[in-house]
């Protein structure tokens, strides 16, 4: 009997310490997580038209969401809403990102989640959406004169709605961060196209410059374009758009930014509020 005790004892003392270990473990996986976040700046591709130039993270995720008001010329206004995306980090350099958009008005524009630029027929009030995956790829950490850049390609599928072709947008983002924390970013966007009757190509140049107030505070003033080529009738649209976000935490963000379009083919305003969070 005393050394069936002593072998029982001497079991469960194992199973004690091998859930000691791994709680051990466990709690010191957490503490290089929350290292990692409060290491690297929360940083959303939402925050403005422009990307943002880094990666979500190793094993890190990030949950952005927005709503937008366009204000048409020719057409009745949209509405835009949840412009939904995750993005999680795979390894330090390769995020994998998923979402979903419901637009409802006159036209989808790329100001907004949706990546199309369809104008309804009579410029009534449609509704449609549609899901987005992809991949986000980082090429280069800044180095002197070298940026910090990265590669993004995307598939937008429609889910509801008119629209039934799937569009391929691929964009490259690249920045530098100054001495004084201000960052330069810009972006070049190339992606297929359609309209009833129409296919061509959209071209999205895009150049923003951030301003940190202070560790929570930022702001920025952005300048964007979208120019088709090979549409039946081409356009040329082109936006001034300033913006600020707030951290409420280092993990989530809230954010406004403003939008005029400068040329005729362009809406005449734009609004986008949002939030985003890092875990």
């Amino acid at each position: 009997m005393r050394r069936t005790f002593i072998i029982l004892a001497f079991v469960l003392s194992l199973w004690a310490g091998s859930n000691v270990a791994n709680a051990v473990a466990q709690t010191e996986q957490l503490d290089r997580r929350t290292e990692d976040m409060e290491e690297q700046e929360l940083e959303t591709d939402r925050d403005a038209f422009t990307p943002a130039t880094s990666t979500a993270g190793k094993r890190l995720a990030i949950v952005e969401s927005s709503y937008s008001f366009i204000d048409n010329r020719r057409v009745a206004e949209t509405h835009s809403f949840p412009e939904f995306l995750v993005r999680y980090g795979v390894s330090e350099r390769i995020e994998l990102r998923l979402g979903w958009n419901f637009e409802v008005g006159g036209a989808a524009d790329v100001v907004s989640g949706g990546e199309g630029g369809t104008v309804l027929e009579g410029g009534g009030i449609g509704r449609e959406s549609q899901m987005l995956y992809g991949a986000k790829v980082a090429v280069t950490e800044q180095n002197g004169w070298l940026p910090r850049s990265c590669t993004i390609v995307q598939g937008f599928t429609p889910t509801s709605g008119e629209a039934t072709a799937t569009d391929v947008v691929a964009t490259y983002a690249f920045g530098w961060e100054m001495a004084n924390r201000w960052r330069l970013d810009s972006s070049m966007r190339y992606g297929t196209e359609h309209e009833p009757g129409d296919t061509f190509k959209q071209w999205a140049p895009s150049i923003v410059l951030r301003v940190p107030i202070n560790d929570r505070w930022n702001v920025h003033a952005e300048y964007f374009g979208i120019y088709s080529q090979g549409a039946h009738e081409d356009f040329s649209r082109a936006f001034f758009s300033p913006g600020t976000h707030y951290l409420l935490t280092p993990n989530l963000e809230l954010g406004v930014r403003l939008g005029w379009g400068v040329t005729e083919d362009a809406p005449r305003f734009f609004s986008n509020v949002g939030i985003g969070w890092r875990f």
